[in-house]
């Protein structure tokens, strides 16, 4: 493991914490896409599921191993509760990364140990050097986190500490749970465990945190001056309830305040050597990336990552960015990735030039992905006259990323104006192989396609989002519609792109409810197994 104390370790949680985020849940093959692209980003660690939690989160966490955890790649973790079962799985499934970690935890707040654990302080101090030895048994690398540290007694917590990293542990990892914590608060608690825990400079401190108070970054960077060197954190601070510590409003921070963080790294104030080893440019493409994939939109106004981010819309800022753009940016939009759009494509582009573009773009699709995506092209190539770096990813990710096709849509035609009552056709392909047509009227367009889609489809759900975002600018430009559908307390999400924003309406609906009608099969055929 490297245990080097004087830059900053970036672990990404994006495919365990943040996939908790309500109707993020990715299957397999685009858990697979993420990795990837957090490895070409520069994690250092991948937290990729919690493998005993479901069949599916093992076989995710064991093929991301496989896949991504090379010699030269970063570390492959797999979290466990503190129990030999939990531990065994997670050992289990990290078995083909050439370096894996298991992060096993247990919480130490008086309120959990009363209400959820139901256990003394003195049976935790004998669970925890126990179980953290237990996992030393498979890997070298073993990470604790005392669950809830941030309302912690914080005496009691450097006794838990102190046992962990006698027992083998070589990160142990702060908590902010609940998200409850100040920056003041957070750097006093990490500043602490510095003082108090005696072994501590045998393990790496790392800090994980929720934003539910929008404190988290600020919590994480206040924690790094005071002894944190692992920072947990998501793409886009995806996650649960307010989501994680944003790993790009993290890395960026780090990146442009340098010279202030280096003396807490022990570094020269004008060093201008990274504090981490994210390469910054991959960071627009991987937010992309994870926001298509999960459906979750990115708002405008995000730090780093948001679409006005880089926008001025006052005169006076416009009139200083063009004179000189530190004036209003303190950043560079091309560290992030956001390069000029530059136009290299066309409906006269062949096969070969749009195969090499998509690998420029980090994208490696397979002989029947890339027909898919060439032939999806080639139709928006006859409608647009320009085709963008930034269309590309929205056709690849529209045309491979899409859930398994139960349903599809074979057709949609709607008819509307401002004297005429909105009505939609669709004809959809069952399951079954069986084509069905169906017609409805709604108060709009979008509305008499849903209606339509529900008379033929028949699952119930309650639509609670619907958006719809430009690719690019003008007015031929690719429509984005991201949609979320709840049924009984589950959200499932669907995601599309189209020069045609009620097709594209029509396909992200489609893509919810075929999600939505898997794992109602799947239940169905799990109550059968139970009942058998």
């Amino acid at each position: 493991m490297d245990t080097a104390k004087d830059r900053i370790i970036i672990f990404d949680t994006t495919l365990r914490d943040g996939e908790q985020s309500p109707g993020a849940t990715l299957n397999i093959e685009e858990k697979l896409t993420i990795a990837r692209a957090l490895a070409r980003l520069g994690v250092d660690v991948i937290e990729a599921g919690f493998p005993y939690a479901s069949v599916g989160d093992f076989e995710a966490v064991q093929k991301v191993a496989a896949a991504v955890g090379t010699e030269d790649g970063p570390i492959i973790c797999g979290l466990a509760r503190a129990t030999k079962a939990d531990i065994k799985t997670a050992a289990e499934a990290l078995k083909p990364a050439a370096k894996g970690r298991i992060h096993t935890f247990l919480a130490t707040s008086d309120i959990h140990l009363e209400y959820k654990l139901r256990k003394t302080r003195e049976e935790v101090l004998a669970i925890v050097p126990e179980m953290v030895a237990y996992a030393k048994s498979f890997v070298d690398d073993v990470e604790f986190s005392p669950e809830d540290a941030g309302r912690s007694d914080p005496e009691f917590l450097y006794q838990v500490l102190e046992a962990a990293i006698a027992a083998g542990a070589t990160t142990v990892n702060i908590p902010d749970t609940v998200g409850y914590t100040t920056p003041s608060e957070f750097g006093a608690l990490i500043r602490g465990i510095k003082e108090n825990v005696p072994n501590i400079d045998r393990a790496i401190i790392s800090v994980h945190g929720h934003n539910d108070l929008g404190l988290a970054v600020a919590n994480f960077l206040e924690a790094v001056k005071n002894g944190a060197r692992q920072l947990e954190c998501t793409i886009n601070g995806i996650g649960e309830r307010a989501g994680n510590a944003a790993l790009e409003e993290l890395v960026m921070a780090l990146h442009v305040r340098r010279q202030y963080f280096n003396p807490f790294l022990g570094r020269p104030a004008e060093s201008t050597e990274s504090l981490t080893n994210i390469d910054t440019k991959q960071i627009y493409k991987t937010s992309r990336l994870v926001s298509n994939l999960t459906g979750m939109t990115v708002q405008p106004n995000k730090a780093i990552v948001g679409a006005n981010a880089f926008a001025h819309e006052s005169g006076i800022h416009q009139d200083g960015v063009l004179k000189h753009k530190l004036t209003y940016e303190i950043m560079d939009a091309q560290s992030i990735g956001l390069t000029d759009n530059q136009i290299i494509l066309g409906k006269h582009s062949g096969r070969n030039a749009f195969r090499t573009r998509l690998r420029e773009l980090g994208y490696e699709l397979t002989e029947t992905e890339l027909n898919k995506a060439f032939v999806r092209f080639k139709d928006i190539a006859d409608k647009k006259k320009e085709i963008s770096d930034w269309d590309i990813e929205a056709i690849v990710n529209d045309e491979i990323r899409q859930p398994p096709e139960l349903f599809r849509l074979e057709l949609v035609q709607v008819s509307c104006g401002d004297r005429a009552r909105p009505t939609a056709t669709v004809t959809i392909r069952t399951p079954e192989g069986e084509e069905l047509t169906d017609a409805a009227i709604g108060t709009g367009p979008v509305d008499a396609v849903y209606k339509a889609i529900n008379r033929v489809v028949n699952v119930p759900n309650e639509l609670i989002e619907f958006s719809v975002q430009s690719v690019t600018g003008g007015i031929d430009a690719i429509g984005e519609v991201t949609i979320r559908l709840r049924h009984e307390d589950k959200v499932y999400s669907g995601h599309a792109a189209n020069t045609d924003i009620i097709v594209a309406s029509a396909r992200a609906y489609i893509g919810a409810l075929n999600r939505l009608y898997a794992s109602l099969q799947a239940a169905n055929q799990n109550q059968q197994v139970a009942a058998n």
